[in-house]
């Protein structure tokens, strides 16, 4: 994968249905600025477990809210969804085939695969041979590339990956950072728009004072 500081670093797991409407939609916003998508698979649980949080899907009510905001921004982009075959799943083998070495083409076509099988034909992505199939699909041997996911190489290198974006101050996906500055979410595509446009409205010089607020009192538990 290539380190470009001209670069739109897309960080991604499967298991999140908004990373699937922001892929279908980051090339297009990135090509009207000149800019490449450098996708990075991460697992989104280390990141939740490094930051002592919990998954969108383990708070019924944020649950539920998020079931019909997925679906009216779907709708809005004329993508037809159908409930992943399990939810939270594990997305270790998608993630693990996503890292290993690929022309950056075909690892987009391996990564629309794979987002559209899971969210937009219900497919299980944790078993091989779904996986080796997409992967065939992309232009990759199917089995030959699922071998090589369950490498020691491979499974490091997203571990890396994760650890990266962890230090990087990546704490959910989809997450986007380019020039340094990191937006979260497809809902934040507004900015990240301006912000590639030279139109940032974040005033950094009054942004300061914020960091400098001491909280008066710490939640009990």
């Amino acid at each position: 994968m290539r380190d470009g500081s001209s670069d739109i670093r897309f960080f991604l797991d499967y298991i999140s249905s908004n990373a699937y409407l922001a892929w279908h939609e980051i090339h297009r916003l990135a090509e009207r600025y000149g800019r490449r998508v450098e996708p990075i698979p991460v697992l989104f649980a280390g990141l939740l477990n490094a930051h002592g949080q919990l998954g969108p899907a383990e708070v019924p009510p944020k649950a539920l809210w998020m079931n019909r905001n997925i679906h009216r921004k779907a709708a809005l982009l004329g993508i037809q969804l159908k409930p992943p075959a399990s939810h939270p799943f594990n997305p270790l083998l998608a993630l693990r085939v996503s890292s290993i070495a690929m022309e950056e083409s075909t690892r987009r076509k391996l990564i629309d695969g794979l987002f559209h099988a899971v969210w937009s034909e219900g497919m299980d992505v944790m078993h091989p041979e779904g996986v080796s199939a997409i992967a065939a699909a992309a232009g990759l041997d199917g089995d030959k590339a699922v071998v090589e996911a369950k490498s020691q190489e491979v499974k490091d290198r997203l571990r890396s990956q994760t650890e990266s974006a962890i230090a990087a101050g990546v704490f959910g996906v989809p997450t986007m950072i380019v020039d340094d500055e990191l937006f979260w979410g497809y809902d934040d595509f507004p900015f990240l728009e301006r912000f590639l446009a030279g139109r940032d409205p974040l005033d950094r010089e009054a942004l300061k004072a914020w960091f400098g607020v001491r909280p008066s009192a710490t939640r009990r538990h």
